[in-house]
């Protein structure tokens, strides 16, 4: 109140000079107008008032500071590339599976063309934005530059990955930032069939299941599941003890759920057996939904007439079936079948009727079978997982059990991403996990291929964060430690199996790939334009490889620009005293001499390859010989003939 006129005190809005008291005040009663950083947005004050404002032209949809950079960060190009590290891989001539030491938005830039549409199932543990500091790039049009000064690779002037404190003004916009690219180009690397899994808690499940339903749609969502992680509770709150954390589901057009194996309480429920001596359950034929009654589903509303004696059933009455039986609702209300009249007949042989105890009522009840087309059957997953198995103690624990002394990491629990593979993936299909941590996805692939002979593979990229410890330096040191026991452990197992050579056991092992800067040096456009600095540029452009790479890093680089998966089977050929490189049977042919003569040429234009790529120095500036090359793979019907 004001003193000297006792009237209310005015606020003035054009002002945005308030008080903290006044600022406290107004958050109080108008929540809705909060920002980030504690802000007041005065548009949305003035709306709350009463007052016209003016918002333009209104959208429903998410929005949020640097959403418009993200994509142009995603609609850059990758200037970097791949780079083989066979010491530090196990098996890497035969595995098919990928452990990847990168940032992961340049590692999924680089995998859009040769995996576009063949991962089934993608799972994510990110940062969950708890007001610690997570250690993703902030200048996102610079972040294979600024991975690489991360990583030691190139010189820096103090760039540092970005971290987001509770304090930060932009706390859940840079989160956002951070996700939204990744998610966004993730999409593109899914199945018609695939399926999405993302971990998080409280912090950021609301912005991100808005953040989903933007990039996958929200008719892709297919549940919220809640995951007890800590059946004690953590007192990590004023009033609530957490005890669990959620799992986000989104799928695209196609998928189908595989099940989930019956635990071996719901296999006991399968007590019945027919005259074949097959198992099987009574089930209710009546739906229980509260929306399933007379009036909505009036065709599944019909009588089925039943021999009291023998509980045999008829879809018509006669002397032997005189008992009429309708679907009705406990509370005696008109309800429905399961079934139409149509599927009702064909079954008939196969339901049983009984009069419900103390009451003068009959229901009908249908065999369910434990067994279907010689597969057993699947339970569907609940919304709420809870176990022992899924709590945080038995990850930590497990992956003590590998490597001992490890206490810097809070990993998933093995059984958890089982429990998400066994409803996804088929025996041979691909998962991504591009926040992989201590590789907890690769460890639970390994174990259930082994458990059912499965070929599943994994792709696998985590960031090379520092650990502050002297054995693992990084966090992708622990991610290859822990498969690499893994693999081992396995393989022990199997030293007294007659099967040494099973499926499971071929796809064991891992290729480990870095993220480095293209093997070709790129043209610098912002180079001077004089006539030192163009003569300087032309130089690179014919020697533009970088000294420092050895034929098989522009190999794997290659095949990724040509799109090929990095696991694809390349032999390695001798033609006329040279090596050249046979990719999927000759379908591309890569070679990377520095010495072309017309005698290689024609013996690669012999083997009638799809396609040809040679460095464009092997050449040697004889134009004559690369116009012959043109016209020699022209007449073998050579579709492209590439130099790089």
């Amino acid at each position: 109140m004001s003193k000297k006129t006792n009237e209310p005190e005015k606020l003035d809005l054009r002002s945005h000079d308030i008080a903290d008291d006044k600022r406290r005040e107004l958050l109080r009663l108008f929540p809705e107008i909060r920002t980030e950083g504690d802000k007041l947005d005065f548009d949305r004050l003035k709306l709350a008032l009463g007052e016209a404002v003016d918002v333009g032209k209104e959208r429903y949809g998410m929005t949020w500071p640097g959403k418009a950079e993200c994509f142009r960060t995603i609609q850059a190009p990758s200037l970097g590339t791949l780079r083989p590290c066979p010491e530090e891989s196990v098996n890497f001539d035969t595995t098919e599976n990928l452990i990847i030491e990168g940032d992961n938005l340049e590692v999924l830039k680089l995998l859009q063309k040769s995996y576009l549409g063949k991962v089934k199932m993608i799972y994510i543990d990110p940062p969950y934005n708890t007001g610690k500091d997570f250690i993703y790039p902030d200048n996102y049009a610079e972040s294979l530059q600024t991975y690489l000064e991360y990583t030691g690779q190139v010189d820096a002037e103090g760039r540092k990955f970005s971290t987001n404190t509770d304090t930060d003004g932009r706390f859940h916009s840079k989160w956002l930032n951070m996700m939204f690219p990744r998610l966004y180009l993730a999409r593109n690397l899914l199945r018609e069939d695939g399926v999405i899994f993302i971990s998080c808690d409280d912090n950021e499940s609301n912005n991100l299941r808005c953040l989903m339903n933007e990039v996958f749609g929200e008719e892709c969502f297919a549940g919220q599941i809640a995951v007890v992680n800590n059946l004690k509770g953590r007192n990590d709150r004023k009033y609530i003890a957490t005890a669990h954390e959620y799992l986000l589901m989104y799928t695209q057009p196609d998928f189908e759920s595989l099940g989930l194996p019956l635990s071996s309480k719901q296999i006991a429920e399968y007590r019945a057996e027919d005259e074949a001596g097959l198992k099987f359950q009574w089930r209710d034929l009546r739906k229980r939904g509260g929306a399933d009654t007379r009036d909505a589903r009036p065709k599944l509303y019909f009588p089925i007439f039943a021999d009291p004696k023998t509980g045999e059933c008829s879809p018509e009455e006669s002397a032997k079936f005189p008992k009429k039986i309708m679907p009705l609702k406990s509370d005696g209300s008109d309800g429905c079948w399961r079934w139409g009249s149509t599927r009702v007949k064909q079954a008939m042989s196969s339901l049983r009727a009984t009069k419900v105890e103390n009451k003068d009522r009959w229901n009908i009840a249908y065999r369910v079978y434990l067994e279907a087309d010689g597969q057993e059957r699947v339970a569907k997953p609940k919304s709420i997982w809870i176990g022992p198995e899924f709590s945080t103690d038995a990850a930590t624990k497990s992956l003590k059990a590998l490597i001992p002394g490890i206490a810097t990491i809070t990993p998933k629990p093995v059984e958890l991403i089982k429990t998400i593979i066994q409803q996804s993936l088929d025996e041979d299909d691909i998962c991504l996990d591009f926040f992989a941590g201590s590789g907890t996805t690769g460890h639970a692939i390994l174990e259930l291929n082994r458990q059912d002979g499965g070929t599943r593979k994994f792709i696998l990229v985590q960031l090379p964060e520092p650990t502050d410890r002297e054995d693992y330096k990084t966090v992708t040191e622990i991610t290859k430690e822990r498969v690499r026991r893994v693999v081992l452990k396995l393989d022990e197992q199997d030293i007294n199996t007659l099967d040494l050579a099973s499926s499971s056991e071929r796809a064991r092992g891992f290729r480990v790939f870095k993220l480095a800067e293209s093997n070709f040096n790129p043209w610098n456009a912002e180079a001077p334009k004089d006539a030192e600095g163009l003569a300087k540029q032309l130089e690179l452009h014919v020697d533009h490889i970088r000294e420092d790479r050895a034929p098989k890093d522009l190999l794997y680089e290659i095949l990724l620009k040509s799109g090929f998966p990095l696991t694809t089977p390349v032999e390695t050929l001798t033609l006329t005293g040279k090596t050249v490189h046979s990719v999927s049977g000759s379908a591309l042919l890569i070679c990377l001499e520095r010495e072309l003569t017309l005698e290689l040429i024609r013996a690669m234009a012999e083997k009638k390859p799809e396609r040809v790529v040679c460095l464009d120095e092997g050449f040697a500036g004889n134009d004559q010989l690369k116009a012959n090359a043109v016209q020699i793979f022209k007449n073998k019907s050579v579709t492209s003939f590439k130099t790089v």
